[in-house]
């Protein structure tokens, strides 16, 4: 994150919900600021012709943050941790949108693929959310786990304090996560 204390962000959510428009101008550079690192992470290597640019990804995050009326903000880690599904939603709809458009078929890919925002096609990351879908239906604290971390480009510190767990969990059920995807993947 930056220097920006996370009682202080926490404060800001607070007072927006609280209708203090003052609070979001506040707290919007340094959303902004981590959106755009979390984007950057994505989409780098990504391949050329690549049609969501950093940016883009970004505003439409950030315009669908700011669009929700007074939401129940619980903390700064609730928060980063709604911003990780908006971006993962961002990420899969342009996935599905370009794959429809190009009509192409899926391949398999591996997870550790897919945390750089599946480099090569589309269908990966569409195959990659449908798994996730099925992991949550059955065990969703891995699947919010996987998200966070992939989607929302936190890092296992960051992972556990969103969750309320201890570093060792985290590294536990992502590996299992990891396993049960790998799995799930192959077989499409």
């Amino acid at each position: 994150m930056d220097s920006t204390s996370p009682r202080e962000i926490t404060q800001w959510l607070h007072d927006w919900r609280n209708g203090n428009a003052a609070a979001l101008d506040q707290l919007m550079p340094v959303v902004y600021r981590e959106l755009r690192k979390i984007a950057k992470g994505y989409l780098k290597g990504e391949r050329p012709d690549h049609t969501l640019q950093t940016t883009a990804l970004i505003h439409e995050a950030y315009l669908r943050l700011i669009g929700q009326d007074f939401p129940e903000w619980q903390s700064r880690s609730h928060f980063f941790g709604i911003s990780a599904q908006l971006m993962r939603q961002i990420l899969v709809e342009h996935a599905r949108s370009h794959r429809a458009a190009k009509r192409s078929g899926g391949q398999k890919i591996e997870l550790d693929e897919a945390a750089t925002f599946v480099q090569d096609d589309a269908a990966d990351l569409v195959a990659l959310d449908d798994a996730l879908t099925t992991l949550a239906g059955f065990d969703p604290r891995k699947s919010r786990i996987v998200e966070l971390r992939y989607f929302g480009g936190l890092s296992v510190e960051e992972t556990a304090t969103v969750m309320e767990i201890s570093v060792a969990t985290v590294g536990r059920e992502m590996r299992l996560a990891q396993a049960w995807l790998q799995r799930e993947m192959s077989k499409s």
